[in-house]
């Protein structure tokens, strides 16, 4: 969409839903956030001397919340979507996360204090009920004490209070491409003890794509016991999520697919890639309170199961696996400012997981017909369902994260806050394999394996913080920090070349953060420099990784928003990001061909957005929002570039009335149809993969009395 058209479009927005407002009272005091992700301490998200975003309960109840895609996709610094608009996301801050080419690596994702990050740092978000956010937190780059083994930062999900009576509610929802959504949550608070419920159904057909649909069914029960001078609150839920993961196009299909809004199919061999999960998920945590000490241990349990269609393999974990973790905080606030420190364990169990090869496959000698891929000759073509056929792999793998922090908050002076801090984790990794059967994407087809192998490596990543806040007037906080922090490969890159070396983040930044009851602002400048950074080889399909020399990323981000007249408030955000490989040999075809000077792929030197929202004393409210990607490189040669997208628009409209509600959502408003990522190989194979179009949603909620 054209600028022009935008600015009409917020002009008469306000014409479009004038109904009976009132001038907000001027004396309405407007609350800064609270965030605790980067510190370990409640603080006002002004003064804290670092980049930091929190989306609120006010912002998340305009959205549908599908995907954490909708919360995160107005931050400068992040790049977040969704190839199925179910729990899946691409998400990059700051350049972390940007080989991964599947869910989310390099980022610390927390719920509650609990890591949703498995201790090899791959991140699953299959069981986050996303019906019951009450805000996130996202803090970028090296310098978080939640973020073990994660120099991306951290990303915090905040669910609602099992003392919350406020947050009992029932919404049905429904939309177009199949859409549908049943959450109910209901608790019961007594003088002493609270009990909450919540049960959460979403579905997506997404018809728009072939094999594309989505469903989840989660349900958690919540309890919450108050102690003499404390809190026991504990959580046990389970979930099942199983979504399709659609192929990539090649050229003429994107063309097609931009023509007519439809993938018809795609021109990859494997068309059935998907993630169908089982998730139990326990945690309990103490909080404690004994003078100026406060104590706050925390015990976790995940186990889980997936069956898993990726390129060329199915994967899937025939026992369970399994995650434990303790996290022990102490909190000690003394003259000067707060101590913060802590112990964390944690060990995640892998035992006989197994990779199989497609069961039914088409191939260049079976005339179109589906034949057994274990007697199949000739390339594969395509597969013919999801179901596992022969056996092809064993692995049997156990990562352990032991971890320990500390960091003092001092407050020299009532202006100043001093943040000096570290953390030192150690991983382990053991794996042994027996490899059968392999896929060759050079033969097209399944070869001999490699047999057994044993592999073992420790990891050992300090991460130091020092950073700065003064407070200049009341309303204007500058703060500068300088932050360390390792890397951890996941087990999978790992397990691809175990000769992988631990990346080390070196931040340097500094900002300007304004809070007024009228407007607000964050506005920072970084240097972050990457050594040994891991990056992603893309040879015919198949993925390896190696450590590149050194990354330089520059950056500007810029956010803010203004009250107006009558209920309105005006906001836009600004990233410039100038991501640079300072030294890079790129292995292709059997050489070492150099990258120094280019600039790292799929990242647009420019993304903003802008919205407008509308609030009335009446009940109703609005907010009109559009964003922009500006063009990337495809590949680290920087051979061909990618044009990006230009303003795609999210709209929604909702009346509420003595706790009924009802919500229109329409996201892509105006239907553009674009590819949300785009690829380049080292042999000059281009894929596309489609951005969702546009996509209606009406909900209805009623929050119990």
């Amino acid at each position: 969409m054209k600028p022009h058209r935008l600015a009409l479009i917020l002009t008469a927005l306000p014409l479009a839903v004038h109904a009976e407002e009132t001038r907000v009272d001027a004396e309405e005091t407007r609350l800064d956030e609270i965030s605790i992700t980067a510190t370990r301490e409640e603080r006002a998200s002004g003064e804290v001397p670092q980049a930091i975003a929190v989306v609120g309960k006010a912002e998340l109840e305009d959205k549908k919340m599908f995907n954490v895609k909708e919360a995160l996709q107005a931050i400068p610094g992040v790049f977040v979507d969704s190839k199925n608009g179910g729990f899946d996301a691409r998400l990059i801050i700051r350049g972390a996360g940007l080989k991964a080419p599947y869910g989310i690596r390099e980022i610390m994702v927390l719920r509650d204090g609990v890591p949703l990050t498995d201790p090899d740092s791959f991140s699953r978000l299959d069981f986050v009920d996303t019906q019951d956010i009450e805000r996130i937190e996202v803090a970028k780059g090296p310098g978080n004490l939640f973020a073990a083994g994660s120099s991306g930062g951290a990303i915090q999900i905040f669910s609602k209070s099992v003392f919350d009576d406020a947050a009992n509610n029932l919404k049905l929802g429904f939309g177009t491409q199949g859409t549908q959504n049943y959450h109910l949550r209901y608790g019961l608070t007594g003088e002493r003890q609270a009990v909450a419920l919540t049960a959460t159904y979403r579905n997506m057909d997404n018809d728009w794509r072939i094999w594309n649909q989505f469903d989840t069914t989660q349900i958690s029960l919540k309890h919450g016991l108050l102690l003499d001078g404390g809190s026991l609150e504990s959580e046990l839920s389970y979930a099942e999520a199983n979504i399709q993961l659609p192929g990539a196009m090649d050229k003429t299909l994107y063309e097609q697919f931009v023509d007519k809004g439809k993938q018809t199919d795609t021109s990859e061999a494997w068309k059935h890639s998907g993630r169908y999960s089982k998730v139990l998920f326990l945690n309990s945590k103490y909080e404690v309170e004994s003078g100026d000490f406060t104590f706050k241990p925390r015990l976790y349990y995940n186990t889980w199961y997936h069956y898993h269609p990726v390129t060329g393999i199915v994967n899937e974990s025939e026992e369970w696996v399994w995650n434990l973790g303790a996290d022990l905080e102490g909190q000690w606030k003394h003259s000067g400012g707060t101590l913060v420190g802590g112990l964390t364990a944690r060990q995640e169990r892998t035992p006989d997981s197994r990779k199989y090869q497609y069961g039914q496959v088409k191939t260049t000698t079976s005339r179109g017909a589906c034949v057994d891929s274990a007697t199949a000759t000739g390339r594969i073509l395509a597969t013919c369902s999801d179901a596992k056929g022969r056996l092809a792999e064993i692995d049997d793998a156990t990562n352990l994260l032991t971890g320990i922090y500390l960091q003092e908050s001092w407050r020299p002076a009532e202006r100043w806050i001093v943040d000096i801090g570290v953390r030192y984790d150690l991983i382990n990794f053991t794996d042994d394999n027996q490899q059968f059967w392999k896929y060759d994407y050079a033969a097209g087809k399944y070869i001999k394996g490699a047999g057994p192998s044993h592999s073992e490596k420790t990891y050992r990543l300090p991460a130091p913080k020092l950073a700065v806040n003064y407070k200049l007037t009341d309303t204007l906080n500058l703060f500068g920090m300088i932050a360390q922090a390792g890397q951890v490969p996941s087990q999978s890159e790992f397990s691809n070349n175990p000769a992988l070396e631990a990346p080390i983040s070196r931040n340097h930044e500094i900002g300007l953060k304004g809070r007024s009851k009228d407007w607000r602002f964050d506005a920072s400048v970084y240097v972050n420099n990457v050594e040994k950074e891991i990056v992603t080889i893309t040879t015919g399909g198949v993925n390896n990784f190696v450590n590149a020399g050194e990354t330089e990323r520059k950056g500007l981000e810029l956010a803010g928003s203004l009250n107006l007249a009558g209920g309105f408030e005006l906001g836009g955000y600004y990233g410039y990001a100038d991501y640079t490989y300072e030294s890079f040999s790129e292995p292709v075809g059997g050489k070492n061909l150099d990258r120094a000077g280019n600039t790292v792929p799929f990242v647009p030197k420019n993304q903003y957005g802008v919205f407008l929202g509308w609030a009335s004393p009446t009940g109703w409210k609005a907010r009109l929002s559009s964003n922009t990607w500006g063009s990337y490189w495809l590949d680290n040669a920087n051979t061909e570039k990618y044009a990006g997208w230009d303003w795609v628009t999210n709209f929604s409209l909702s009346y509420e009335q003595k706790g009924h509600s009802v919500t229109l959502n329409a996201d892509n408003l105006f239907d553009q149809h674009y590819a949300m990522e785009v690829k380049k190989d080292t042999i000059g194979k281009v894929t596309y993969a489609a951005a969702a179009p546009r996509t209606l949603m009406l909900t209805y909620r009623y929050d119990f009395q």
